[in-house]
């Protein structure tokens, strides 16, 4: 099993960037897959970006455009969101998951508690 926290969300004005960490606790942790995915106020829960757990593979959603990315370092058990170029309409709470091998968009087995961010225009 794995248990993940998310840390760096915050308030941001549009244009700003933001560094999401998603910390994992485990030994294994280069086994899992990880997926950011958000969930705005009165929407589903959509899915942003993924990674496998080397790091070489990575799936994003169409949103992202190039502004977000995705990576990770496995010797201190943390992937990284990084958010660039950001908009109001990407106010959600940021949810980091993982699942024992890569499955791109899902499913995912393990989920943390979120991170709010919240964009002013």
């Amino acid at each position: 099993q794995v248990a993940l926290v998310e840390s760096g969300g915050g308030l941001v004005q549009a244009g700003g960037s933001l560094r999401l960490s998603c910390a994992a606790s485990g030994r294994t942790f280069s086994r899992y897959a990880v997926g950011w995915f958000r969930q705005a106020p009165g929407k589903d829960r959509e899915f942003v970006l993924s990674i496998s757990g080397s790091g070489v593979m990575t799936t994003s959603a169409d949103f992202v455009k190039g502004r977000f990315t995705i990576s990770r370092d496995n010797a201190k058990n943390t992937v990284y969101l990084h958010m660039n170029s950001l908009k109001p309409e990407d106010t959600a709470v940021y949810y980091c998951a993982a699942h024992e091998r890569w499955t791109g968009r899902g499913p995912y087995d393990y989920w943390g508690q979120g991170t709010q961010v919240t964009v002013s225009s």
